[in-house]
C-alpha cells in the first residue's frame, strides 16, 4: 500500500501543477510557449501518477475487498461506474490513454 508521505507528495505535486495552470490562465502573456507546454505536461503527468497510485493500492487489496470498494465507488456519484472500472481495473482513465505529453 502507498504510504501517507507518498500520497501527500503526489497530491502536492498535482496541486502545484494545477495552481501553475491557474496562474497561467490569469496572466497568459507572462508565460512563454515552452512554459505553457511544461505546465500542461505537468498537469498530465501528476494526474496520471495519482491515478496510477490509486490503481496500485487497489490491486494490493484482497479480491473481496476490491469488489466491495469498487461497488462503493461506483455508487458514490463521484465519477461514473465506467470511469472507476477503467481507472482501477481496466486500462486506466481514457483521457490519459489518449493524451500524451506535448
Amino acid at each position: 500500500m502507498i504510504n501517507e508521505a507518498k500520497m501527500t507528495e503526489l497530491t502536492q505535486a498535482e496541486d502545484m501543477a494545477y495552481f501553475r495552470a491557474d496562474l497561467c490562465l490569469y496572466s497568459p502573456e507572462s508565460y512563454s510557449l515552452d512554459e505553457k507546454k511544461e505546465i500542461c505536461n505537468d498537469m498530465i503527468a501528476t494526474s496520471k501518477a495519482m491515478l496510477d497510485a490509486m490503481r496500485e493500492d487497489f490491486e494490493q487489496l484482497p479480491p473481496d475487498a476490491r469488489a466491495k470498494l469498487l461497488d462503493m465507488l461506483c455508487q458514490s456519484g463521484v465519477e461514473t461506474a465506467d470511469w472507476w472500472w477503467n481507472v482501477l481495473v481496466g486500462e486506466g482513465d481514457p483521457l490519459y490513454r489518449e493524451l500524451e505529453t506535448i
